[in-house]
């Protein structure tokens, strides 16, 4: 897979010159629409699905510094990691929202155009546009997740119609279409025709593995929908279960990334780690690992050697963490950084896998299905699936020197018995998505599990009053240049708010 990314650099770069091209030329591409149709549909697709796993940039703001900091995988001292301290940070929370409308949103949409047009004139194309339409759907729902209403059935369209000022669609239809758009995409996979071959870099065209992939999908939004719709996320949940999700490791679906060149290529998480160290391993993951014997502890903590494992507790500065009583300080009073735990550095590199939805999340969403009894078999095994592959996920696909063996596996399910609960579940779900922080960050708000202690930084009080915010916030240039669209948004969601920063206090729709 990874000679595939290298063979494929530099058509890659060709395509994003294209792209580029095609944002400075907006009066031509309106006079002749079909222009942008005429890049490759396989160099496209590879090159929308680097783009979904980011570039070091919201990688860096949305993913790290709010997500994983809010969720307390990763905590960190410094004032400008926002979401560690409850802080807003206009172009932060904004960074996820500005790069996928201008990159991945785009060339999705314009691909699925591409491929509608080729299948309308005969083409032998199914294959093609089942897994656009599912990608398509995997873009969508981590926006919608994080913003709530968002531009939906006339994003992208910018070339293609001319839709300029696109309108937010609520995020409960948003939902309903993509159910809608991936049980089409399912139902259109035929293994008679092309795919996209070595140009497909996560399942290499394998239809059967985006059929499981796209039905755990469907889990995914069914669940995510179970405090808001039940009767809806039912038929959702037992519809992918039926059809058949993720049955190993080798289902999971993540994106394959190389050292270099710089750019999507590389892991972008990864060269945040590059750039910046103030991050570390939060005290409330390490303290849960360790208080349940968890063998990731030493897989996914690095410190010193000799040095017991030891997070930073979330909510401090260079100056409170001193007060804390856990802090050892230095002779001259100041904080040694290295008593607390890294993440292991073989995990973030720039050549590390991003993980979009991986088995043990399945088979933790099948076993939270089952504890509901909306079907699936049965609770516990689904659960000692599911914690087995999230602890055994990072030797097998990140680095096989944190490889954790079975006997060690079957040790920790026996002192940490499955009893039935929806807590056990959602802690663990909370574990497995380490290092994919948006889907912790969504689990966490859908169940309130594990029990997270908010913060409560000072300069924070005034906008978020102490609590966890409920989302991410739109840019603030969307008032400016969509700003009727925009306001009919917020007023669909009950928001009344001068101050954009409070917007972090609205739940979504299915944050209930």
């Amino acid at each position: 897979m990874k000679n595939i990314l290298i063979k494929l650099t530099l058509s890659l770069f060709l395509l994003s010159v294209v792209a580029t091209s095609c944002d400075k030329g907006f009066e031509e591409l309106n006079v002749n629409p079909t222009k942008a149709n005429e890049i490759d549909p396989a160099f496209q697709f590879t090159y929308v699905l680097l783009q979904t796993s980011g570039e070091r940039y919201e990688n860096w703001r949305a993913v790290l510094i709010y997500s994983s900091t809010m969720i307390q995988h990763l905590a960190a001292l410094p004032t400008y990691w926002s979401g560690d301290k409850y802080l807003y940070n206009a172009g932060y929370a904004a960074s996820l929202f500005d790069r996928a409308y201008n990159n991945q949103v785009r060339d999705i949409v314009d691909l699925k155009y591409s491929l509608e047009k080729k299948m309308a004139e005969g083409e032998q194309v199914a294959n093609l546009l089942a897994a656009v339409k599912i990608w398509r759907s995997v873009i969508f729902l981590r926006l919608t997740d994080l913003y709530g209403d968002i531009p939906y059935s006339e994003a992208g369209l910018g070339f293609l119609e001319g839709i300029t000022k696109p309108k937010y669609d609520p995020q409960s239809e948003i939902y309903a279409d993509m159910i809608s758009e991936i049980n089409e995409a399912l139902s259109m996979f035929d293994a008679g025709q092309p795919t996209f071959g070595s140009a497909d870099i996560i399942y290499g065209g394998d239809i059967d593995k985006w059929k499981k992939f796209g039905n755990s999908l469907l889990l995914r939004l069914g669940m995510r929908m179970s405090e808001v719709d039940a009767g809806t996320a039912q038929s959702t949940v037992s519809k992918a279960l039926s059809g058949g999700i993720m049955a190993g490791m080798d289902d999971s679906a993540f994106i394959p990334h190389t050292d270099g060149p710089e750019g999507i290529n590389r892991n972008g998480i990864g060269e945040v780690w590059l750039a910046d160290g103030s991050q570390h391993m939060s005290k409330t993951f390490v303290d849960w690992m360790r208080n349940h014997g968890d063998p990731r502890l030493e897989i996914l903590g690095s410190v010193p050697a000799g040095t017991p494992q030891k997070g930073l507790p979330n909510g401090y500065d260079a100056t409170t963490i001193k007060e804390h009583p856990d802090t050892e300080l230095e002779s001259d009073g100041t904080v040694n950084m290295d008593q607390f735990s890294d993440v292991n550095p073989v995990l973030v590199t720039t050549a590390s896998p991003m993980m979009i939805m991986s088995y043990a999340e399945s088979e933790l969403l099948a076993a939270e299905a089952a504890v509901r009894g909306w079907g699936g078999g049965d609770a516990e095994t689904h659960y000692n699936n599911g914690v087995r592959a999230g602890i055994q996920q990072w030797g097998e696909i990140y680095d096989a020197s944190t490889a954790v063996d079975d006997a060690a596996v079957d040790a920790y399910l026996a002192a940490n018995p499955f009893d039935g609960s929806m807590q056990m579940v959602g802690e663990q779900l909370w574990a497995a998505t380490f290092m994919n922080e948006y889907e912790a960050y969504n689990n966490y708000r859908r169940l309130g599990i594990p029990a997270l202690v908010e913060v409560e930084y000072p300069d924070a009080l005034p906008v978020t009053g102490g609590h966890m915010p409920r989302r991410l916030v739109y840019p603030q240039s969307e008032a400016a240049f969509n700003g009727d669209n925009l306001n009919a948004a917020l007023s669909n969601q009950g928001i009344n708010e001068t101050d954009f920063g409070k917007i972090l206090n609205y739940p979504v729709w299915w944050d209930k």
